[in-house]
């Protein structure tokens, strides 16, 4: 195969030194200082998560930043793993001898594991960040095994969404009547807009609309070779339509028209390789249980699922438990949900035992709701021996106890805040 020309390569190098010159970044909240690892620092998330921001933002802190490259760029696409050499050579040729290098959506190159180890091996820091679940975890899995630390980057919390939008709160803020206030206003808009930094910075639906359609067609349909672009598209809108909702593969092949389940389940994989969605099993200690049961289906940001989905306010109970799961992902949360004689929404999971119960309901000021609410989290509560539980709502606050269980009822910005306050 040909190798790519050096002037090809040393053109890239230097429009997106350029580029992210001159770029404004963001920073992000919660992330562990890499720099005093000397494993393999992986990054991984959906497209437009601010992967490329955060990876430039560690490049900026560090004293060797110039060994950049994002293979994201159509100059590269043919870019095979007999090019690296040359990559390496231009660095040096460009930058001096460094030790440090940045490969920005790597998996775009296949082998790319096979030159990235030899550099760690000779001692160098390698950063790389990437987009597809799969083409990561296949290649980390093999040759890569013990030699990297994952960090999985997600749209912006709603901590970041304030700081993105300048806004400035303290702990007494969730306590007075005007803080309270315009924390909640804040979150409205974050529940209404999502976390992608993209979006935020132009708000313009147009931008999470080619996000989607870029996901489906360029990562899922031509990166499989899948052709059949109509059983695609129909399964990603019934999803974003149905987040937070049961769903088996069965019922599945049944609204695309399909014949086989497998060919469904196959299709979820993919579609969950790009971060896009989330599938959370019932809880079970048999695997081959949860394996066979139905699944919740979640989207990875509420402002791109109103987007891509039919919703309207009847949805808004369901909206919320999706941001609410969302956030426990970031959190590093093993997640799943509890269903007996009742239902809850989720149970955390810490080594084998489980830890948490969490219920999402809009609201609790219908009785029948409550009783739900309340009935749902006590059946998983009592199921593993949990003394508190949780319930988060949009608005409603208490503390109750029932049966001697301790059930705390929280807004979910405030619970959202409380992370930060509590570290």
């Amino acid at each position: 195969m040909e190798i790519i020309n050096r002037n090809t390569i040393k053109s890239v190098i230097y429009d997106q030194q350029l580029l992210y010159k001159n770029k404004s970044l963001v920073g992000r909240l919660f992330v562990p200082d890499f720099s005093k690892d000397k494993e393999i620092t992986i990054l991984s998330g959906i497209r437009r998560s601010g992967k490329s921001s955060l990876l430039n933002i560690v490049r900026n802190q560090n004293k060797e930043k110039d060994y950049f490259i994002n293979f994201d760029d159509e100059r590269l696409a043919s870019f095979t793993v007999n090019d690296f050499q040359n990559l390496y050579e231009v660095f040096i040729e460009i930058f001096g001898e460094q030790k440090t290098f940045y490969f920005d959506e790597i998996q775009n190159v296949e082998g790319w594991e096979r030159f990235v180890r030899r550099l760690h091996d000779n001692g160098n820091k390698i950063y790389i960040t990437g987009s597809n679940a799969t083409m990561l975890s296949k290649e980390l899995g093999t040759r890569l095994t013990g030699r990297y630390i994952k960090y999985e980057l997600y749209p912006f919390s709603f901590q970041e969404f304030l700081k993105f939008k300048q806004v400035n709160y303290t702990e007494k803020d969730i306590f007075t009547t005007f803080g309270r206030a315009k924390l909640k206003s804040k979150f409205n808009e974050y529940f209404k807009k999502g976390g992608f930094p993209g979006f935020l910075e132009n708000e313009n639906v147009q931008y999470l609309k080619s996000l989607y359609e870029s996901i489906l067609y360029r990562d899922v349909m031509v990166r499989n070779k899948i052709t059949n672009e109509k059983e695609i598209l129909e399964l990603s809108l019934f999803l974003a339509s149905n987040t937070a909702k049961l769903i088996t593969y069965n019922s599945l092949k049944k609204v695309i028209g399909v014949q086989n389940a497998t060919t469904v389940k196959n299709y979820m994989k993919i579609i969950q390789d790009t971060y896009l969605i989330s599938l959370v099993n019932k809880y079970d200690t048999s695997l081959k249980k949860q394996v066979q049961n139905p699944k919740k289906v979640y989207f990875v940001d509420v402002g791109l699922v109103r987007i891509v989905g039919f919703h309207n306010s009847d949805n808004d109970g369901r909206l919320l438990e999706n941001l609410v799961f969302v956030e426990l992902k970031r959190r590093a949360k093993d997640v799943y949900y509890h269903k007996n004689k009742y239902e809850c929404d989720f149970v955390i999971k810490q080594k084998n035992k489980i830890t948490e119960a969490i219920q999402v309901s809009w609201s609790l000021h219908n009785d029948e709701t409550r009783k739900r609410e309340i009935n749902g989290l006590l059946d998983a509560m009592n199921t593993y021996s949990l003394k508190q539980g949780l319930i988060l709502t949009e608005n409603d606050e208490d503390n109750i106890k029932v049966n001697n269980k301790e059930i705390t009822i929280l807004p979910v910005w405030k619970w959202l805040l409380q992370y930060k306050l509590s570290k």
